[in-house]
């Protein structure tokens, strides 16, 4: 089974792959991270995508579709693969079908993360990340057991700067002009399953899970 998740910023894509990939051994595909480590690493990929970015440009479709390619070729996608942040717009999600048909791959399902605004807000701005190891944290619903360090390595704990609230107001706006629209794409290939992302990780887990062993 190879899905896609989709909704909008703060919706616990994330959080949710993580417990995909703990449970079912599935691999994490986060353009993301794609663009962190092929840039921390120096990859040729990373270095044209940081040529542009550096230049204040938009990393072009194709670069991005070339990274999630060489993760098809490097990585063990038997168990299945979650794509998370990507496709974006509807030119990626057609380059991004290309490449599936390359590669002879099928998405099963495209899970839709359901989440009021208001709620999303919240989780956007209350979360802290760990400098050191990219652990996330929330100051209400996951709290660190001490304030600003990781309980993972000890690291320090800090606020993304598109976590503030004026930016996730941009970043919401901008998913619902560029975004929003990809759910009517992928219904209209019958592949959309809703589900509610309200509760705990645990209890949004299990609905995904009894949708993907339905």
């Amino acid at each position: 089974m190879n899905i896609l998740f989709f909704g909008p910023p703060g919706a616990g894509k994330g959080t949710q792959s993580s417990l995909l990939v703990e449970k079912r051994g599935m691999k994490h595909i986060s353009t993301g991270d794609l663009f962190r480590e092929n840039i921390k690493n120096e990859t040729p990929l990373g270095m044209e995508a940081k040529g542009y970015m550096d230049a204040g440009k938009y990393v072009p479709d194709s670069v991005t579709l070339n990274m999630v390619e060489d993760v098809f070729e490097k990585a063990d996608v038997s168990k299945g693969f979650i794509l998370d942040g990507f496709p974006r717009t509807t030119p990626q999600a057609e380059g991004l079908d290309e490449l599936l048909e390359k590669k002879s791959f099928e998405l099963g399902r495209v899970i839709f993360l359901e989440v009021p605004k208001d709620i999303l807000v919240g989780r956007l701005t209350g979360r802290r990340v760990c400098k050191s190891c990219g652990a996330v944290f929330h100051i209400e619903s996951k709290p660190p057991q001490k304030d600003g360090v990781c309980d993972e390595c000890e690291g320090e704990l800090y606020q993304r700067s598109d976590d503030s609230v004026d930016v996730v107001g941009t970043r919401l706006d901008v998913y619902e002009e560029n975004t929003a629209p990809l759910k009517s794409y992928y219904e209209k290939k019958g592949l959309v399953e809703n589900v509610d992302g309200l509760g705990s990780a645990g209890e949004v887990y299990g609905r995904i899970e009894a949708l993907l062993n339905s």
